[in-house]
């Protein structure tokens, strides 16, 4: 088969085509057997992709995953590795398909990839996260190290000073016959985890194409740089919208896409020329980038059973509890702002929405007639519990008045 290119047909008559230990990385994304047709319309309502994801039965299920494992297992180079993706759904079962095949010993990592999702009314727990199986051909597996920086938590002597073990086993800072602190080595950072917090796709990312299960780029990317290098091949034999292929052509990696959907083949094919890979400044930014509330507003927030909005200058925060069956807004007032300029930014914010009821949170004192103009607004005034105790202070210090 020539590299670089996307197929269509039935993946495990396709890899039967490869040659035996040619392939560098397997990695691939099959139906996580919810026993229903995923679909989803592109952005312009121009196209509608799907697929089946229905079975007979579990074990029908099961007899693809293995059959599949097998050839991949054959085609895979001693130094070759095998990444399956799924969730919840079938994990376990697919779990013990892979030990099946590939041995319990060759077993390297579950990874984790956690995101944020949008919530819904689903009784109980939300799924934030999927799993992604790691395991290696032989013990002879190529796996390229990365190190992440420490956690904020991190003490500074746990990065400068040699460790050593006690005789019972504990590990302590190490000293020299004088008791001097001994340094350690040059450390590069931590290792990098098995769990990933890698952005899902935002609705509005140029990189969606309106693929159902669609994953990111950077998920794919974070598995091609661990265990493959430049010229290497990568193979998906259930490429989808073709995001493993659009990952490894960035990375100068060969590639082999499979499909059994020639919708799937053409937009990967679209895509591998568009080449249009969001970046994620969640990533780049870093979490703490976003959150822009101060201590003092969320203790505010926190104090009327708010939840916090960040990146947002009309609206700080939600009431938990909804007002006649509807969301409740909340504007804190800012140390530069006057009354009228909350009111004026929460107002804003709200237009179109038909909230019942929405509060400014007064920090500031402010004379009434000292406000240049009067808005006029529904909104509710409340007063933060230390400006009602900064005005009972003023109060108590005015002298009472003595007659005689």
């Amino acid at each position: 088969m020539e590299v670089n290119r996307i197929y269509k047909g039935n993946c495990i008559n396709k890899l039967t085509e490869l040659e035996s230990n040619s392939v560098d990385l397997v990695y691939f994304d099959p139906p996580f057997f919810t026993q229903k047709k995923h679909s989803l319309v592109t952005r312009d309502e121009s196209k509608k992709y799907e697929f089946s994801d229905s079975w007979d039965s579990l074990n029908d299920y099961l007899d693809l995953i293995e059959a599949c494992l097998i050839e991949c297992k054959r085609v895979l180079k001693e130094t070759g590795s095998v990444f399956l993706h799924c969730d919840k759904v079938a994990s376990h079962y697919i779990r013990l398909t892979l030990d099946k095949v590939f041995g319990m010993k060759n077993f390297q990592s579950e990874i984790i990839w956690s995101y944020k999702r949008w919530s819904n009314s689903k009784k109980g727990l939300l799924n934030s996260h999927q799993n992604i199986y790691f395991y290696s051909k032989s013990k002879h597996f190529k796996f390229n190290q990365y190190y992440t920086n420490y956690a904020a938590t991190t003490n500074i002597d746990q990065i400068l000073q040699d460790r050593k073990k006690t005789a019972k086993g504990k590990s302590i800072y190490k000293t020299d016959e004088d008791g001097n602190i001994v340094l350690g080595k040059e450390k590069k950072g931590v290792p990098l985890s098995d769990t990933w917090e890698i952005p899902y796709l935002n609705p509005k990312a140029k990189e969606r194409v309106g693929y159902p299960t669609q994953k990111p780029v950077l998920l794919l990317k974070e598995i091609i740089k661990i265990v493959t290098d430049e010229g290497d091949l990568v193979v998906d034999p259930f490429c989808g919208s073709g995001t493993t292929c659009v990952a490894a052509k960035s990375m100068d990696r060969n590639f082999i896409g499979i499909d059994a959907s020639q919708d799937a083949v053409e937009l990967a094919n679209r895509r591998l020329e568009e080449m249009i890979i969001t970046d994620s400044a969640l990533l780049n930014k870093g979490y703490n980038s976003y959150l822009e509330k101060s201590e003092y507003e969320m203790a505010i927030l926190k104090s009327i059973d708010a939840l916090p909005v960040q990146r947002n200058s009309g609206i700080d925060g939600f009431l938990r509890k909804h007002f006649n069956e509807k969301p409740v807004p909340v504007k804190i007032q800012g140390k530069r702002e006057t009354l009228n300029d909350a009111i004026e930014k929460l107002e804003k914010s709200c237009q179109g929405k038909e909230f019942e009821l929405k509060i400014v949170i007064q920090t500031r004192k402010e004379s009434r007639g000292n406000r240049l103009f009067e808005l006029e607004s529904d909104i509710e005034i409340i007063q933060s519990q230390e400006l009602i105790i900064e005005e009972l202070k003023e109060k108590s210090t005015v002298p009472n008045t003595v007659y005689n």
